[in-house]
């Protein structure tokens, strides 16, 4: 696999930095297909893939909490003036249930773990290579590519689906909590109200997107991480630029995604 390598100094012109985007596409692209070429052959290194599934999931569970938890409050607090002035306070957990679900609870899960997860990969991948221990690996006759890319992609495009179910819960949760401080509304109204609102198709379209952010964030952060050099200041470059190329793609990605669930399930406009 051979990777375009990017141009680096403090004075770029243009031309370099024009070069260095079409370099980064053309990187993640061939990156991507080296990814599905070996993904389905063996070793499959499952429980290396566990390892990484078990400490971003364990990594990230505490902020998309609060984060979650956040959404569904704010959400609440900002709608509930609005709703009661057209006198439709009745419809507003429907409104912060369909909000949450179809693509604040998502998107933001997939930011805030893109955050998270791929500056550590980058982070730890970069180091890994400025120090020759991937070159090592390559010596010692170990597929590097299969044992830390692919086992890292896989893992985050599986966990961040579970995380932005339970961010639309607590996110959901966090909704009663804003109505219930200025309304008198039980806790069975509004759970009642939120399950009327949501059908089918807002729930599958919001969920399935995550396993593309998921899957964003892995290979951003290994591309990033595996093609490190220029040794600390590199590894720090490499962290940084996993996160704003991973986040930059998830919101691109987004967009390209709800038109297409708009496309599949049409009651959804």
């Amino acid at each position: 696999m051979k990777l375009p390598r990017q141009k680096y100094g403090r004075r770029l012109k243009t031309s370099d930095y024009i070069y260095n985007f079409f370099a980064t596409i053309t990187g993640l692209t061939i990156f991507s297909i080296e990814f599905f070429k070996q993904v389905f052959l063996p070793p499959y290194e499952i429980a290396e893939i566990k390892k990484h599934m078990d400490e971003l999931g364990v990594k990230t569970f505490g902020i998309v909490s609060v984060t979650g938890l956040i959404i569904g409050l704010v959400l609440a607090m900002q709608s509930q003036p609005v709703m009661q002035r057209f006198g439709a306070s009745d419809f507003l957990p429907g409104m912060v249930a369909l909000s949450v679900v179809r693509e604040l609870g998502p998107v933001i899960t997939a930011l805030i773990f893109a955050g998270r997860v791929s500056s550590g990969i980058g982070a730890e991948l970069g180091s890994m290579r400025v120090t020759e221990q991937i070159d090592a690996m390559e010596v010692s006759a170990v597929n590097p590519f299969k044992y830390l890319v692919v086992t890292r992609v896989i893992a985050t495009t599986m966990i961040l689906p579970l995380l932005s179910i339970y961010v639309i819960v607590i996110a959901i949760f966090g909704g009663f909590i804003a109505i219930v401080i200025t309304e008198s509304m039980s806790f069975h109204y509004y759970i009642d109200s939120v399950i009327r609102a949501i059908e089918f198709g807002d729930f599958i379209p919001g969920v399935a997107k995550t396993f593309v952010f998921g899957y964003i964030v892995g290979i951003v952060g290994s591309y990033k991480g595996f093609t490190a050099e220029g040794g600390t200041e590199g590894v720090g470059r490499a962290s940084t630029t996993s996160v704003v190329l991973s986040s930059l793609l998830i919101l691109i990605f987004d967009m390209i995604l709800v038109k297409i669930s708009l496309w599949l399930w049409p009651t959804l406009e």
